[in-house]
């Protein structure tokens, strides 16, 4: 590598050690690390702004400040309240069917929405059915950030590199139904077998609060109820918007902010009540880690790891597959796995063509989908859910530390992964 490409390896293992000791704040890192790159011309203005594939993917950002402004809205309708009352009643306070119908919910609507989108509209449901049932909120939020990564998974729209890949591979929505989704449902299963066993001291359960809990009517938690349908039917709107991605062909981030405008100017929401649940905090450290990480795609630095680890296989389908999995998994688990697909999905491209095309080679686009996918979850920058996540506990004065999350994350994805080579093996490879 180029003196350029080790300097700006430096800088971003040094960034990415503040924002994991959170000796400064995580913004103030990416910040701080994207000026860097800027500074010693790793990256320029064009590729950092205005780059499709190594510059900041205004796509991510406007989705998630359209879905904020949604959530913002909706907030004030008392719906959050209503769901949460709901949630518990259901599970008659018991924590961990709690979790499990939240980490449900979760996965479901994440194969049908997008991962960053369903954990806007729970996490504040989270907050209020733990505070209802005196409940550590962080160890539910943690499971449903994790629980969105697994159920996005399973479809085109669910998670944002799912998209990429269909794009480049020419895939289609049933092609990820077909062979993602069913490996999804178990892993899921299992997810929810590692939550009762990695958060079993927070599953206390206080038959007062329950009581209590149950005897509420979650009706009269609606506080406009002329707001609450007009929320409703743009939300429902933007969510039919992104199954039809593929026939619409509207970027995610397009219908978000169509629909968060639609709403605040159809209703008597003013802009100031609109925009005060974005999480501006949240927004910035995206952008200046998607700068770093472009950094390293302009210094050929993650080009070099990828095609490292391509070469070891010498060739070889099924050393290739497994080693594309695992790296996959690693690599996203470090610099996001927006960025790293976007990087690597040229080249896999170039492998499935080698091996024979979208037939016997397809399996390595699988690979890289699970493996990007699942290793968001190792680690608190893994995926961009992870970063919203640990943005509104922040903002609610319950923060996630960077090594509370990582240490849960490391575990689901270590066995997801192990759960996921012998499905690719047998099925494809055999």
């Amino acid at each position: 590598m180029t003196v350029l490409a080790w300097l700006s390896v430096a800088v971003f293992l040094g960034a990415y050690a503040l924002i994991a000791t959170e000796r400064i704040h995580r913004v103030a890192a990416a910040l701080g690390g994207a000026g860097i790159m800027l500074l010693i011309h790793a990256t320029g203005s064009g590729a950092a702004f205005f780059s499709e594939h190594t510059g900041i993917d205004w796509n991510v950002i406007f989705l998630l400040l359209g879905m904020m402004v949604i959530v913002g809205v909706l907030k004030q309708t008392g719906v959050f309240e209503f769901l949460a009352i709901w949630a518990a009643k259901r599970a008659r306070g018991r924590p961990y069917r709690l979790m499990v119908l939240l980490v449900v919910i979760t996965a479901c609507a994440s194969a049908l929405l997008d991962n960053v989108t369903t954990v806007l509209l729970i996490a504040p449901v989270t907050f209020l059915v733990c505070e209802r049932l005196a409940l550590p909120v962080v160890p539910f939020l943690i499971a449903e950030a994790m629980a969105s990564n697994i159920g996005g998974t399973a479809t085109l729209v669910g998670d944002p590199p799912n998209i990429i890949i269909a794009s480049r591979g020419g895939l289609s929505f049933n092609d990820f139904l077909v062979h993602m989704a069913p490996m999804v449902l178990v892993l899921t299963v299992v997810f929810i077998g590692l939550c009762r066993v990695m958060f079993r001291r927070s599953f206390v359960y206080d038959p007062a609060r329950a009581a209590e809990v149950m005897q509420l009517n979650e009706r009269e938690a609606i506080a406009d109820r002329l707001l609450l349908w007009q929320s409703l039917a743009v939300l429902a709107l933007v969510m039919a918007a992104f199954v039809l991605h593929p026939v619409l062909h509207y970027e995610p981030s397009v219908v978000a902010i169509l629909g968060a405008g639609i709403l605040v100017a159809a209703t008597k929401v003013t802009t100031e009540q609109a925009i005060a649940e974005v999480e501006w905090p949240t927004l910035v450290f995206f952008a200046g880690l998607f700068v770093m990480v472009g950094a390293l795609v302009e210094t050929g630095v993650i080009g070099q790891i990828s095609q490292f680890a391509v070469n070891a296989t010498s060739g070889q389908l099924g050393l290739t597959t497994m080693v594309l999995l695992g790296a996959s998994a690693a690599l996203s688990g470090i610099v996001d796995n927006i960025p790293y697909v976007a990087t690597m999905s040229p080249i896999v491209a170039d492998l499935v063509q080698a091996n024979g095309g979208n037939g016997p080679g397809q399996v390595l686009w699988w690979a890289l989908a699970f493996g990007a996918d699942l290793g968001g979850n190792a680690t608190a920058v893994g995926a961009a859910a992870n970063v919203v996540v640990i943005g509104i506990a922040a903002r609610n004065r319950t923060p996630i530390s960077f090594w509370e999350f990582t240490k849960y994350g490391l575990i689901v994805t270590v066995v997801n992964v192990a759960l996921v080579a012998p499905y690719l093996w047998l099925r494809y490879l055999m």
